[in-house]
């Protein structure tokens, strides 16, 4: 792990030691270790069934069957870390009966602290209808508003699982505009991914996991400038990736 020693003095909103999840026989997570600081934006990056979906669970509170520590802001995974803690799943949880309004509503009444002005400033960022009911919206759309409702809780942490997956690229370009302008710097965001040259210019660490495990936690700027190299290009070399 070679980060910037700048980050040296930010807090650490994140810590993982030796964090080890199975599903039966099968190791899902093997021994990971990761500190992760607030005001910066991480790309958790690696293929599918690496990892990724599993680690973020665990650290949301999802998942307790495991070994090590895990801890948010101090917290264990549980009901008080979770008051600090926005999760955003890789499949739907909104109903598809309510209106992008009615989710609004019900996450200011379920959620201490969100912001519904900006949830309302979302959609009108993302072209949605506040009347629009869930199940007539695209999936991009859908996605959209889930990003909104996430964006909008006033956390420390911020956990987005895929939130570009199964999109098309103007969503997803579209979509990483939204959640970029509703960042704030005083927290933490993790974007879980397999399309890394989509998230790659918005994000200042790589973690790049593969079969469990941490293979690389590094400085976005310093792959570019040390390495020269793209963060896409220097996962395609690690792992032999073929071009999509």
């Amino acid at each position: 792990m070679n980060l910037d020693d700048s980050q040296s003095s930010r807090e650490t909103v994140v810590h993982v030691r030796g964090l080890y999840k199975s599903y039966g026989s099968r190791p899902a997570l093997d021994g990971v270790d990761l500190d992760l600081q607030a005001g910066r934006i991480v790309g958790l990056m690696g293929q599918n069934g690496c990892g990724k979906t599993t680690l973020m669970k665990v650290m949301a509170g999802l998942l307790s069957d495991y070994r090590g520590t895990v801890q948010i802001c101090g917290l264990a995974p549980g009901l008080e870390a979770k008051k600090l803690l926005a999760f955003l799943p890789d499949s739907s949880m909104i109903s598809p009966e309510l209106t992008a309004s009615g989710a609004i509503n019900l996450f200011a009444d379920f959620f201490d602290g969100f912001d519904r002005e900006k949830a309302l400033e979302m959609l009108r960022f993302f072209d949605l209808e506040e009347d629009l009911k869930v199940r007539r919206m695209s999936k991009g759309m859908a996605e959209k508003l889930q990003i909104a409702l996430v964006m909008s809780r006033n956390v420390r942490v911020y956990l987005l699982d895929e939130p570009i997956s199964g999109v098309d690229p103007a969503a997803r370009s579209v979509i990483l505009d939204g959640v970029i302008r509703s960042f704030n710097e005083d927290s933490l965001m993790v974007i879980s991914t397999h399309l890394i040259q989509d998230i790659e210019s918005v994000v200042d660490e790589a973690v790049f996991m593969n079969s469990g495990k941490i293979a690389l936690h590094r400085d976005a700027d310093e792959i570019r400038e040390v390495d020269g190299k793209s963060i896409d290009g220097l996962f395609r070399e690690m792992f032999a990736c073929s071009p999509r």
